[in-house]
């Protein structure tokens, strides 16, 4: 079919594709359980990763009282629990019956790599874009829409832009079964169309992109807004990577040096990553706070007992005055912070919000956020599941929840996620240009500001339904994450295995 047959109206309301009908559970389904990879991996003979998975869930895993087969005393012998892990025909068939149905979020990859690759930045896939997903009216196909796009690469270099709409790759209708395979290649073109009185419109134009492996730092834009005598700080943050933790700080030693007075902070697209990194963008925002309760953990009850036995400070992140190289943090002391959010808004993201409601006002603009508040920590296998000794055969790791997270309040357990103040959804026909005033979501929070009568943004039929995004079946997509296995989990894996 030509793309001209694509005059096919679409709705234009964003939801989240975690949300609850029966379709989206589906999706959520394939994102969350296991690595889409993974049966493509060779994998290893026997049942050693299935022991190691068993292994991993059985010590730290946040919800191991909902499984009975994870209770240290379910299996009268080893032999016993070999013959139950036999039973399973592969580590992810495992992982997924050994999962919580209060979880959402934990995995099991069959490449480590690529998973360090992912909490690190570095991707070779999607040649720089980010993008959302929508459906089109009446059929199984999908369109892409640019959210926003990396300096420095192939989309980048092509000209592409924010509102950028595709329909097709390589001359395939886009679904979502096969726009990840279709973008993994080395090269790749896509078909552009228009939006135009509320209908996809055709066009001849195609771009023809590059994968290169890049990293991308997660401080997309910072700037200073003159708005009617006030200094405004604008910070566009997408992940939460602990290597940028730096160019994090640097941004806010220039919104410091240029005076701002207030701040808006764009977590729209953000899915989370480093708890740490969260903890020093709380500091950041604030700095008056230094020492007190940012966040309290609250891990499974053998856990939760030790820490609260032997070290209970182990359990309470503070705010801080550091980053983790040592550098002091460029702090605003801020009392009130505006925050853009999306259904992709995950994770750390969502942890700063609720880390800092108790002690600031948060203003929140946009959508309800994805609703994770529980924080993972990648397990090799190895003695003390650590990737260094990690078993040679195999390639495997799993990232389980270990703990949930609460504010100083004791707030947690949102699992619909975090309400707006303002509700706004993004109109692809009217997504606006970041950073400037006019933007559709930056001038609520302007407005908001200013004490000005808010734009009615819900315009019925101009929403469309929003099915996903890239990096969607990423190994590290809406992950909080630990940077390293808990001490105490060395010495108990050590001790127990």
């Amino acid at each position: 079919m030509k793309i001209n047959n694509l005059n096919i109206f679409i709705a234009l309301f964003v939801i989240l594709f975690t949300s609850c009908s029966k379709d989206d559970e589906g999706l959520e389904e394939s994102l969350t359980d296991t690595d889409p990879k993974a049966e493509e991996l060779t994998e290893p003979g026997e049942i050693e990763v299935e022991e190691f998975v068993w292994k991993g869930l059985n010590d730290i895993y946040l919800y191991k009282e909902d499984i009975s087969e994870l209770s240290d005393n379910y299996f009268s012998s080893n032999i016993e629990k070999s013959e139950y892990l036999e039973t399973f025909g592969s580590p992810e068939e495992l992982f997924g019956e050994l999962k919580s149905s209060r979880d959402r979020f934990s995995f099991i990859t069959a490449d480590y790599k690529e998973l360090e690759d992912s909490f690190n930045g570095i991707t070779s896939s999607t040649a720089g874009m980010k993008f959302g997903l929508g459906r089109i009216s009446g059929s199984s196909n999908i369109f892409g829409f640019l959210q926003y796009v990396i300096p420095g690469t192939s989309a980048a270099d092509a000209g592409l832009t924010r509102g950028t709409i595709f329909t097709e790759i390589d001359g395939q209708k886009m679904t979502l079964n096969n726009f990840q395979e279709l973008m993994e290649a080395e090269s790749f073109s896509i078909k552009i169309a228009k939006i135009e009185d509320g209908y996809l419109k055709p066009s001849d134009e195609s771009v023809t992109l590059e994968n290169f492996s890049y990293t991308s730092n997660p401080v997309q834009l910072v700037k200073t807004l003159d708005v009617e005598g006030k200094k405004v700080g604008y910070l566009m943050y997408n992940s939460f990577i602990a290597d940028f933790d730096e160019e994090l700080n640097v941004a806010f030693a220039q919104l410091k040096s240029e005076g701002v007075t207030e701040l808006v902070l764009d977590l729209r697209y953000n899915g989370g990553g480093s708890v740490e990194s969260a903890i020093d963008l709380a500091s950041m925002i604030t700095g008056q706070f230094q020492g007190e309760i940012f966040m309290k953990e609250q891990w499974n009850e053998e856990y939760q007992e030790y820490y609260e036995t032997n070290n209970s400070e182990r359990l309470v992140n503070r705010f801080n005055g550091k980053i983790r190289t040592g550098e002091a943090i460029n702090s605003l002391n801020l009392s009130k912070v505006y925050v853009l959010t999306s259904n992709s808004t995950a994770s750390a993201s969502e942890l700063v919000i609720n880390g800092l409601e108790p002690y600031i006002d948060v203003v929140q603009i946009g959508e309800n956020t994805t609703g994770k508040f529980q924080a993972s920590v990648t397990l090799y296998d190895s003695p003390n599941f650590q990737k260094e000794g990690a078993n040679e055969n195999h390639t495997y790791a799993i990232q389980p929840l270990v703990f949930k997270s609460a504010n100083a309040e004791g707030k947690s357990d949102y699992e619909d996620g975090l309400v707006p103040d303002i509700e706004y959804s993004e109109k692809v026909s009217n997504l606006g240009t970041l950073g400037d005033p006019s933007e559709p979501l930056l001038q609520a929070a302007l407005n908001h500001l200013l004490g000005k009568a808010q734009v009615a943004y819900k315009q019925g039929n101009e929403n469309l339904r929003k099915v996903g995004e890239s990096g969607m079946y990423n190994a590290g997509y809406q992950k909080m994450y630990l940077d390293a296995v808990p001490e105490v989990l060395l010495k108990r894996a050590e001790e127990k295995h």
